[in-house]
Protein backbone atom coordinates (compact mmCIF):
# COMPACT_ATOMS: atom_id res chain seq x y z
CA UNK A 1 0.00 0.00 0.00
CA UNK A 2 1.07 3.16 -0.81
CA UNK A 3 0.72 5.53 2.43
CA UNK A 4 1.79 8.22 0.72
CA UNK A 5 -0.75 8.53 -1.54
CA UNK A 6 -3.27 7.40 1.65
CA UNK A 7 -2.36 10.14 3.91
CA UNK A 8 -2.28 12.47 0.97
CA UNK A 9 -5.69 11.82 -0.06
CA UNK A 10 -6.70 12.26 3.68
CA UNK A 11 -5.47 15.51 3.85
CA UNK A 12 -7.59 16.58 0.76
CA UNK A 13 -10.58 14.66 2.19
CA UNK A 14 -10.50 16.40 4.98
CA UNK A 15 -10.02 19.62 3.43
CA UNK A 16 -13.26 19.32 1.13
CA UNK A 17 -15.11 18.43 3.86
CA UNK A 18 -14.54 20.70 6.41
CA UNK A 19 -16.50 22.77 3.51
CA UNK A 20 -19.16 20.15 3.56
CA UNK A 21 -18.83 20.51 7.10
CA UNK A 22 -19.75 23.96 7.64
CA UNK A 23 -22.30 24.21 5.49
CA UNK A 24 -23.96 20.95 7.16
CA UNK A 25 -23.76 22.96 10.44
CA UNK A 26 -26.98 25.20 8.54
CA UNK A 27 -28.89 22.31 7.99
CA UNK A 28 -28.63 20.70 11.22
CA UNK A 29 -29.44 23.84 13.15
CA UNK A 30 -31.81 25.29 11.49
CA UNK A 31 -33.62 21.53 11.23
CA UNK A 32 -32.87 20.90 14.96
CA UNK A 33 -35.36 24.27 15.69
CA UNK A 34 -37.65 24.04 13.08
CA UNK A 35 -37.93 20.52 11.78
CA UNK A 36 -37.60 22.24 8.00
CA UNK A 37 -35.54 20.78 5.32
CA UNK A 38 -34.08 24.06 3.87
CA UNK A 39 -32.62 22.87 0.46
CA UNK A 40 -32.08 26.67 -0.26
CA UNK A 41 -29.06 26.71 1.92
CA UNK A 42 -26.83 25.47 -0.80
CA UNK A 43 -27.32 28.27 -2.74
CA UNK A 44 -26.50 30.45 0.38
CA UNK A 45 -23.00 28.80 0.17
CA UNK A 46 -23.13 30.05 -3.62
CA UNK A 47 -23.78 33.85 -2.85
CA UNK A 48 -20.94 33.66 -0.38
CA UNK A 49 -18.31 32.69 -3.29
CA UNK A 50 -19.63 35.40 -5.56
CA UNK A 51 -19.35 37.81 -2.15
CA UNK A 52 -15.62 36.62 -1.99
CA UNK A 53 -14.64 36.54 -5.84
CA UNK A 54 -15.98 40.16 -5.89
CA UNK A 55 -14.32 41.52 -2.79
CA UNK A 56 -11.10 39.85 -4.12
CA UNK A 57 -11.44 41.73 -7.85
CA UNK A 58 -12.80 45.09 -6.34
CA UNK A 59 -9.68 45.55 -4.10
CA UNK A 60 -7.48 45.08 -6.88
CA UNK A 61 -7.35 41.64 -7.88
CA UNK A 62 -5.00 38.42 -7.26
CA UNK A 63 -2.11 40.07 -8.77
CA UNK A 64 -2.57 43.70 -7.57
CA UNK A 65 -4.55 43.67 -4.17
CA UNK A 66 -4.72 46.95 -2.10
CA UNK A 67 -4.43 45.72 0.83
CA UNK A 68 -1.97 43.46 2.72
CA UNK A 69 -2.98 39.49 1.70
CA UNK A 70 -4.14 39.04 5.51
CA UNK A 71 -6.45 41.83 5.97
CA UNK A 72 -7.42 41.15 2.32
CA UNK A 73 -8.99 37.01 3.54
CA UNK A 74 -10.50 38.63 6.83
CA UNK A 75 -12.86 41.47 4.61
CA UNK A 76 -13.46 38.42 2.49
CA UNK A 77 -14.79 36.36 5.17
CA UNK A 78 -16.11 38.89 7.10
CA UNK A 79 -18.24 40.38 4.30
CA UNK A 80 -19.16 36.86 3.08
CA UNK A 81 -20.75 36.10 6.58
CA UNK A 82 -22.12 39.23 7.12
CA UNK A 83 -23.67 39.02 3.18
CA UNK A 84 -24.81 35.44 3.78
CA UNK A 85 -25.92 36.21 7.48
CA UNK A 86 -28.56 38.78 6.36
CA UNK A 87 -29.76 36.78 3.50
CA UNK A 88 -30.34 33.94 5.59
CA UNK A 89 -32.51 36.41 7.97
CA UNK A 90 -34.51 37.69 4.62
CA UNK A 91 -35.21 33.75 3.76
CA UNK A 92 -36.36 33.32 6.99
CA UNK A 93 -38.57 36.10 7.63
CA UNK A 94 -40.48 36.48 3.93
CA UNK A 95 -40.15 32.71 3.28
CA UNK A 96 -39.96 30.53 6.07
CA UNK A 97 -41.86 32.38 8.87
CA UNK A 98 -45.47 33.10 7.03
CA UNK A 99 -45.28 28.93 7.38
CA UNK A 100 -44.38 27.96 10.19
CA UNK A 101 -47.46 26.46 11.61
CA UNK A 102 -48.20 25.34 8.45
CA UNK A 103 -48.12 21.28 6.79
CA UNK A 104 -44.48 20.40 6.49
CA UNK A 105 -44.99 20.06 2.84
CA UNK A 106 -45.38 23.89 2.02
CA UNK A 107 -42.15 24.86 3.75
CA UNK A 108 -40.40 22.11 1.96
CA UNK A 109 -41.78 23.31 -1.38
CA UNK A 110 -41.08 26.69 -0.49
CA UNK A 111 -37.50 25.89 0.11
CA UNK A 112 -37.35 24.64 -3.22
CA UNK A 113 -38.64 27.57 -4.92
CA UNK A 114 -36.13 29.74 -3.04
CA UNK A 115 -33.08 27.92 -4.15
CA UNK A 116 -34.15 28.13 -7.90
CA UNK A 117 -34.99 31.87 -7.28
CA UNK A 118 -31.59 32.38 -5.80
CA UNK A 119 -29.94 30.26 -8.66
CA UNK A 120 -31.76 31.99 -11.35
CA UNK A 121 -31.23 34.87 -10.11
CA UNK A 122 -27.19 34.82 -9.42
CA UNK A 123 -27.23 33.76 -13.53
CA UNK A 124 -29.18 36.91 -14.45
CA UNK A 125 -27.21 39.26 -12.55
CA UNK A 126 -23.69 37.57 -12.76
CA UNK A 127 -23.72 35.51 -16.24
CA UNK A 128 -23.13 31.93 -16.78
CA UNK A 129 -19.26 32.18 -17.23
CA UNK A 130 -17.36 30.90 -14.48
CA UNK A 131 -15.64 33.14 -12.29
CA UNK A 132 -11.76 32.46 -11.33
CA UNK A 133 -10.54 33.21 -7.75
CA UNK A 134 -6.73 32.59 -9.32
CA UNK A 135 -5.51 31.31 -5.74
CA UNK A 136 -2.12 30.44 -6.41
CA UNK A 137 -1.49 34.46 -7.70
CA UNK A 138 -2.31 35.92 -4.46
CA UNK A 139 -1.74 32.69 -1.83
CA UNK A 140 1.30 30.72 -2.25
CA UNK A 141 0.85 27.14 -2.51
CA UNK A 142 4.39 26.20 -1.95
CA UNK A 143 4.59 27.96 1.49
CA UNK A 144 2.72 24.82 3.10
CA UNK A 145 4.38 21.97 4.98
CA UNK A 146 5.90 19.13 3.16
CA UNK A 147 6.50 15.67 4.66
CA UNK A 148 7.91 13.56 2.37
CA UNK A 149 6.15 13.47 -0.87
CA UNK A 150 2.95 14.40 1.19
CA UNK A 151 2.08 17.52 0.48
CA UNK A 152 -0.84 20.40 2.93
CA UNK A 153 -0.38 23.86 0.41
CA UNK A 154 -1.08 26.87 2.30
CA UNK A 155 -4.83 27.10 1.39
CA UNK A 156 -5.23 23.66 2.93
CA UNK A 157 -4.35 24.61 6.29
CA UNK A 158 -6.23 27.78 6.11
CA UNK A 159 -9.66 25.33 5.57
CA UNK A 160 -8.73 22.98 7.94
CA UNK A 161 -7.87 25.19 10.84
CA UNK A 162 -10.62 28.14 10.03
CA UNK A 163 -12.74 25.27 9.74
CA UNK A 164 -12.12 23.75 12.76
CA UNK A 165 -12.52 26.58 14.49
CA UNK A 166 -15.55 28.03 13.43
CA UNK A 167 -17.05 24.83 14.18
CA UNK A 168 -16.01 24.09 17.78
CA UNK A 169 -17.09 27.74 18.08
CA UNK A 170 -20.56 26.91 17.22
CA UNK A 171 -20.47 23.59 19.40
CA UNK A 172 -19.69 26.43 22.43
CA UNK A 173 -21.68 28.74 21.50
CA UNK A 174 -24.54 26.71 21.44
CA UNK A 175 -23.74 24.71 25.01
CA UNK A 176 -22.41 27.91 27.00
CA UNK A 177 -23.90 30.76 26.09
CA UNK A 178 -27.37 32.06 26.78
CA UNK A 179 -28.51 32.11 23.05
CA UNK A 180 -27.00 29.14 22.67
CA UNK A 181 -29.33 27.57 25.96
CA UNK A 182 -32.13 29.32 23.83
CA UNK A 183 -31.60 27.58 20.69
CA UNK A 184 -32.05 23.92 22.94
CA UNK A 185 -34.81 25.12 24.61
CA UNK A 186 -36.67 26.24 21.22
CA UNK A 187 -35.38 22.86 19.41
CA UNK A 188 -37.27 20.86 22.62
CA UNK A 189 -39.89 22.19 22.66
CA UNK A 190 -41.46 25.96 20.83
CA UNK A 191 -44.27 26.39 22.17
CA UNK A 192 -43.09 25.86 25.77
CA UNK A 193 -39.85 27.95 25.17
CA UNK A 194 -42.21 30.60 24.15
CA UNK A 195 -44.03 30.27 27.45
CA UNK A 196 -41.20 31.01 29.69
CA UNK A 197 -40.57 34.39 27.94
CA UNK A 198 -37.88 33.33 25.56
CA UNK A 199 -38.33 35.13 22.23
CA UNK A 200 -38.55 32.54 19.55
CA UNK A 201 -38.93 34.84 16.44
CA UNK A 202 -35.12 36.28 17.47
CA UNK A 203 -33.65 32.95 18.09
CA UNK A 204 -34.91 31.94 14.84
CA UNK A 205 -33.51 34.62 13.50
CA UNK A 206 -30.43 34.29 14.77
CA UNK A 207 -29.89 30.85 14.12
CA UNK A 208 -30.52 31.00 10.21
CA UNK A 209 -27.94 34.19 10.57
CA UNK A 210 -25.43 31.80 12.15
CA UNK A 211 -26.41 29.36 9.80
CA UNK A 212 -26.35 31.50 6.54
CA UNK A 213 -23.10 33.19 7.59
CA UNK A 214 -21.13 29.55 8.04
CA UNK A 215 -22.52 28.48 4.36
CA UNK A 216 -20.39 32.38 3.51
CA UNK A 217 -17.19 31.13 5.05
CA UNK A 218 -17.45 27.94 3.29
CA UNK A 219 -18.24 29.53 0.11
CA UNK A 220 -14.92 31.35 0.07
CA UNK A 221 -13.17 28.36 1.54
CA UNK A 222 -14.65 26.23 -2.13
CA UNK A 223 -13.53 29.32 -3.82
CA UNK A 224 -10.50 29.28 -2.94
CA UNK A 225 -9.84 25.60 -3.16
CA UNK A 226 -11.67 24.99 -6.37
CA UNK A 227 -10.76 28.22 -7.97
CA UNK A 228 -13.80 28.53 -9.80
CA UNK A 229 -17.15 30.00 -9.24
CA UNK A 230 -20.56 29.87 -11.10
CA UNK A 231 -24.57 30.11 -9.88
CA UNK A 232 -25.05 26.21 -10.53
CA UNK A 233 -21.99 24.99 -7.44
CA UNK A 234 -24.82 25.39 -4.54
CA UNK A 235 -26.65 22.39 -5.92
CA UNK A 236 -24.06 19.79 -5.76
CA UNK A 237 -22.68 21.17 -2.30
CA UNK A 238 -25.84 21.59 -0.96
CA UNK A 239 -27.00 18.29 -1.57
CA UNK A 240 -23.30 17.01 -0.59
CA UNK A 241 -24.11 18.80 2.19
CA UNK A 242 -27.27 17.89 3.32
CA UNK A 243 -26.04 13.90 3.15
CA UNK A 244 -23.01 14.77 5.41
CA UNK A 245 -25.51 16.27 7.85
CA UNK A 246 -28.37 12.88 7.17
CA UNK A 247 -25.19 10.72 7.73
CA UNK A 248 -24.00 12.35 10.94
CA UNK A 249 -27.41 12.66 12.30
CA UNK A 250 -29.24 15.90 11.21
CA UNK A 251 -29.92 17.88 14.24
CA UNK A 252 -26.61 17.25 15.51
CA UNK A 253 -24.13 19.74 15.52
CA UNK A 254 -21.12 16.78 16.43
CA UNK A 255 -22.63 14.89 13.65
CA UNK A 256 -22.95 17.62 11.35
CA UNK A 257 -18.97 17.82 11.79
CA UNK A 258 -18.18 13.85 11.38
CA UNK A 259 -20.25 13.60 8.05
CA UNK A 260 -18.69 16.23 6.58
CA UNK A 261 -15.61 14.87 7.24
CA UNK A 262 -16.59 11.81 6.17
CA UNK A 263 -18.18 12.36 2.94
CA UNK A 264 -15.16 14.23 2.16
CA UNK A 265 -12.74 11.77 2.80
CA UNK A 266 -14.89 8.77 1.09
CA UNK A 267 -14.83 11.02 -1.81
CA UNK A 268 -11.11 11.45 -1.78
CA UNK A 269 -10.70 8.44 -1.61
CA UNK A 270 -12.89 6.92 -4.45
CA UNK A 271 -11.59 9.52 -6.20
CA UNK A 272 -8.36 8.65 -5.70
CA UNK A 273 -7.98 5.00 -5.53
CA UNK A 274 -10.83 4.00 -8.53
CA UNK A 275 -12.47 7.35 -10.46
CA UNK A 276 -13.90 10.98 -9.69
CA UNK A 277 -16.78 9.46 -12.02
CA UNK A 278 -18.15 7.22 -9.26
CA UNK A 279 -17.29 10.11 -6.39
CA UNK A 280 -20.96 11.41 -6.63
CA UNK A 281 -22.84 7.58 -6.84
CA UNK A 282 -20.13 6.64 -4.26
CA UNK A 283 -21.20 9.48 -1.52
CA UNK A 284 -24.97 9.46 -2.06
CA UNK A 285 -24.45 5.40 -1.88
CA UNK A 286 -23.43 5.66 1.50
CA UNK A 287 -26.47 7.96 2.55
CA UNK A 288 -28.52 4.85 1.42
CA UNK A 289 -26.58 2.27 3.60
CA UNK A 290 -26.91 4.55 6.53
CA UNK A 291 -30.52 5.37 6.41
CA UNK A 292 -30.91 1.66 6.02
CA UNK A 293 -28.75 0.69 8.98
CA UNK A 294 -29.43 3.98 11.13
CA UNK A 295 -31.75 5.92 10.42
CA UNK A 296 -30.91 8.41 12.98
CA UNK A 297 -27.28 9.11 11.43
CA UNK A 298 -24.03 8.05 13.41
CA UNK A 299 -24.39 10.55 16.33
CA UNK A 300 -28.55 11.30 15.82
CA UNK A 301 -31.43 10.36 18.16
CA UNK A 302 -34.12 8.59 17.44
CA UNK A 303 -36.87 11.66 17.81
CA UNK A 304 -39.33 11.37 20.45
CA UNK A 305 -43.00 11.59 19.59
CA UNK A 306 -45.44 13.90 22.15
CA UNK A 307 -48.91 13.09 22.44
Amino acid sequence: MNWDQFVQLTVNGLTDGSVYALIALGFSIVYGILKLLNFAHGDVFMIGAFIGYFVLTGFGGPLNPDFPLPLLLVLMFVLAMLGCGLLGVVIERFAYRPLRDAPRIAPLITAIGVSFFLESSALLLFGAQYRVYNTADFISLSSGIQIGSVTIDSVQILVLVLGLVLMVGLQLLVNRTRLGRQMRAVAADREAAEMLGINVNFVITATFFLGSALAGVAGIMGGLLFNQVTSTIGFIAGLKAFTAAVVGGIGSIPGAMLGGLFIGVAESFVTGYISSTYSNLIVFGILIVVMLLRPSGLLGRAQLQKV
